[in-house]
């Protein structure tokens, strides 16, 4: 892969040349249903039966047949269908029965009429509605046919799906086991949080972010702390995570004048590719591998650190875990304050996207250093400022990319 001290490399440019190196590496398991919250998809899913698995009425009423409504007199009753308990008797002509939704309508049903549109007396039930072939039943199949696919693999499994599958009957899945992350961060400078600050000390916020962002991706995290600028310290950090994770994650160390330690154990170590992005916040980035582990080495400043993360690590993530990705949606809105840019990088710049009175709209969080968090927490959306654009006037448009789950 080599040492690349070359010119900037565009986002995608990156992205693509990382993710033309990674496979899946997680093996398919089997799980429990009760057990597959947020766990991936090893296999497409098949539905074994149809849903609805029955043609079934729709609306609490009356099952009736067309033909014995065309006398428009009242129908007598011949008896009832409930969810779970059908109507299997006989069904005379001129007679209706009785069905509560979810029930399976008797054989030569033509149409269930709801209750709302019927009248009860002593001679029968009146239908005050001509109804049409087929109102208010359910046919089988009608949601999911047998045989048909339900939910492809890479797929996260999530309260959306999991009924899905309960519905199908489906006590057991095949799932990707969780990818294996370790993670710390580096720096004299930084400590724990919790404890006093020194003089020309800060709090390591980094590993914070980092965590939450890999849990909200399902992704297993080993947490090795901080590690002090020491070649040995950072040598056993990085054989421990070679060893006992598919991917290691550090903060910090990889901007010009930082990379040297981490450019000497990655080239002892196995390979590495460092890479200069032209993106804004986030220049310095690293991409490499260890002996089985693969390398990402985000940026120490806490916000290109976040954007890094969600722009290339995420992807590149999900592809090592088998995860079908998505980019985030991308709007276009009109800026309400002027932007301050200049060409030459892609620049992600925080926003408040909202709803204007002629459409959507969106304003700054104020400065963009990439070393004010404090912008990023109030922000709802990145404002996407391309390579070649220069500053921004309010009353432009331009593109938003909206905060996903990642950051949600």
């Amino acid at each position: 892969m080599g040492f690349d001290n070359g010119a900037l490399r565009t986002l995608e440019d990156a992205l693509q040349g990382m993710l033309a190196r990674l496979d899946c590496r997680c093996e398919a398991e089997p799980v429990p249903l009760t057990e597959a919250l947020d766990r991936v998809l090893a296999r497409d899913i098949l539905s074994p039966l149809s849903v609805p698995p029955f043609d079934n009425a729709a609306m609490d009423g009356y099952a009736v047949r067309l033909a014995d409504l065309a006398a428009g007199a009242p129908l007598k009753v011949a008896g009832k269908a409930f969810a779970g308990q059908p109507y299997e008797g006989e069904w005379p002509a001129g007679h209706c029965i009785r069905i509560m939704t979810g029930a399976p309508v008797p054989p030569g049903t033509d149409a269930v009429v709801m209750q709302e549109e019927t009248q009860a007396s002593d001679n029968g039930i009146t239908f005050l509605t001509s109804p049409f072939p087929g109102q208010n039943i359910r046919r089988r199949g009608e949601d999911i046919h047998e045989g048909a696919s339900v939910l492809g693999a890479g797929t996260r499994l999530t309260p959306r799906e999991l009924p899905l599958l309960a519905s199908l009957g489906i006590a057991t899945v095949s799932v990707r086991r969780p990818l294996r992350v370790a993670i710390f961060s580096t720096g004299d400078e930084l400590k724990p949080v919790g404890t006093p600050l020194g003089h020309g000390d800060i709090y390591d916020s980094n590993r914070y972010g980092v965590r939450a962002m890999l849990a909200r991706m399902g992704i297993a995290c080993l947490d090795l702390g901080i590690i002090p600028d020491d070649p040995a310290a950072l040598r056993a950090a990085f054989l421990q995570a070679d060893r006992e994770a598919d991917v290691l994650i550090t903060t910090g160390g990889v901007s010009v004048g930082e990379a040297d330690f981490t450019k000497q154990l990655l080239e002892e170590l196995g390979e590495i590719g460092f890479w200069k992005l032209a993106i804004k916040p986030g220049k310095p980035f690293a991409f490499g591998r260890l002996s089985q582990a693969w390398f990402f080495g985000l940026p120490g400043n806490p916000v290109s650190a976040m954007v890094t993360f969600g722009q290339l690590v995420q992807p590149a993530l999900a592809r090592l875990a088998g995860i079908h990705f998505q980019r985030p949606l991308s709007l276009t809105a009109t800026v309400t304050t002027p932007l301050k840019k200049s060409p030459g990088r892609l620049d992600f710049q925080r926003g408040i996207l909202s709803q204007g009175p002629n459409g959507l709209e969106v304003r700054s969080t104020g400065s963009q250093d990439s070393a004010v968090f404090s912008s990023l927490s109030r922000a709802n959306c990145y404002i996407v400022l391309e390579q070649a654009r220069g500053k921004v006037a309010a009353g432009e448009t331009v593109t938003v990319e909206l905060f996903g789950s990642l950051l949600l």
